[in-house]
């Protein structure tokens, strides 16, 4: 991937990809990746951001996004930014108030590219944790046990 960024997160590495004026996706990388300073405005503002979100978990974005998605995926993710910082809501119940199945809100949940700032960490298995990331391991589920935490929501399992 070209990253036009590689930057450290209290879990990790971040890549950050723009495409024009827009960040279009924000990937989870391992933790010895080698780290790229930002180069242009941008990527220094996201840079900025996402420093801003790990030091104040009530942190509120405002960077222009390149969103690709479908129109279903897209619903989801409006859905996940409008749940308040330190809450969570099932995928059972997310697809109870889009009309849709759980396991369709995990697809779109899964297919997020801008995780941390489309907070998909903030939905959650009815039973514990769910997925991160399109996946079940315990290094992508750690991330968002932090990331719940970080906002002051205890994480089951």
């Amino acid at each position: 991937m070209d990253y036009t960024a590689r930057i450290a997160a209290p879990f990790g590495m971040l890549g950050l990809v723009t495409r024009g004026e827009a960040l279009a996706r924000l990937d989870f990388l391992p933790g010895d990746t080698p780290p790229l300073a930002p180069r242009e405005a941008l990527t220094r503002e996201v840079a900025a951001q996402l420093a801003a979100y790990f030091a104040d978990p009530r942190f509120a974005f405002a960077l222009p996004l390149q969103i690709q998605g479908t129109t279903f995926q897209k619903r989801v993710w409006a859905l996940m930014c409008a749940i308040p910082v330190g809450r969570t809501q099932s995928y059972g119940e997310a697809a109870r108030q889009l009309q849709s199945a759980a396991r369709a809100v995990g697809g779109a949940c899964g297919a997020n590219p801008l995780a941390v700032i489309i907070p998909c960490h903030r939905i959650v298995g009815a039973q514990g944790l769910g997925g991160f990331m399109g996946r079940t391991g315990d290094e992508t589920v750690s991330i968002k046990r932090w990331l719940l935490r970080h906002e002051g929501r205890a994480a089951a399992n």
